[in-house]
Order: structure tokens, then C-alpha cells, then sequence
């Protein structure tokens, strides 16, 4: 049978009475950042265009601020580009995202070290903790 590596998976979301801001509101964010259009961002993630809206509306709505600041088309185009507060915010959920993953990881190394190393770091049936071993 084949071997699998244990190893979990770590998301975050922010809630304030209901969930606000989390992986699938930061996609979002990155890619009309990147691409300039809620809609293009939409299409890029295959979301409906009426649902990147609405879930955007609802992150504002429970943060209490804006996270893009848009203009309608017209003779230049329409576009779509972040806030201060919406590139802020992004900012620090990744880099606090970043920091959980890597903190819940080496949690996961610590409590499980036989189901995330593999074969090689499993501990002896007397419960001794295996030994490093260094190359000369």
C-alpha cells in the first residue's frame, strides 16, 4: 500500500457576527489588483460576475470600509482598482495567513512527528524520541 504524508491544511478567516474576509476574498482582491476589473478578476476565478459583487459588498459591509474603489466604462473604460484600506487589509492577511500556516505546520511537526517525517522519524515502541544524526 502506498505510503501518504500526513499533513494539514490550514485556512484563515476573519469574522466580525458573520465570516468577512478570508482565502477566496483575498483571491479576489489579488487578481483585480492585477487585473484592473472586478469583472475580469470574476471570470479569472470562474465566479459570475453578480457573485464577486455580492461577496465583495459583504466583506465592506462587515469590515466597515472599502476594499476597491471602481468607475464605469465609457469612453476610457471602467476599471477597478484597490483602497488604501483595501490594499492594507490584504497585506496583513496574507502575512498574518503566512504566519498561522507556518506556526500550525510546525505545531503539526511537534504533535505528529511519525505521521509528517515519514518512515525514517518514527519513535521506538519504547517511546524514545528518534536521534538526529548529523553527516561528518
Amino acid at each position: 500500500m502506498e505510503e501518504r504524508k500526513l499533513h494539514p491544511v490550514i485556512t484563515v478567516r476573519l469574522f466580525t457576527d458573520e465570516k468577512c474576509f478570508g482565502p477566496g476574498v483575498a483571491m479576489l482582491l489579488e487578481r483585480v489588483e492585477r487585473l484592473h476589473s472586478l469583472r475580469s478578476a470574476a471570470m479569472d476565478m470562474d465566479m459570475a460576475y453578480s457573485k464577486a459583487w455580492t461577496i465583495l459588498r459583504n466583506a465592506e459591509r462587515q469590515l466597515g470600509f472599502k476594499l476597491i474603489s471602481s468607475t464605469t466604462g465609457g469612453r476610457h473604460g471602467g476599471g477597478a482598482v484597490l483602497t488604501a484600506e483595501g490594499e492594507r487589509m490584504l497585506a496583513a492577511y496574507n502575512a498574518f495567513a503566512r504566519e498561522v500556516r507556518e506556526s500550525g505546520e510546525a505545531l503539526f511537526r511537534k504533535y505528529f512527528p511519525e505521521l509528517s517525517q515519514g518512515e525514517a522519524a518514527r519513535p521506538d515502541p519504547a517511546g524514545a524520541a528518534p536521534e538526529e544524526t548529523s553527516a561528518p
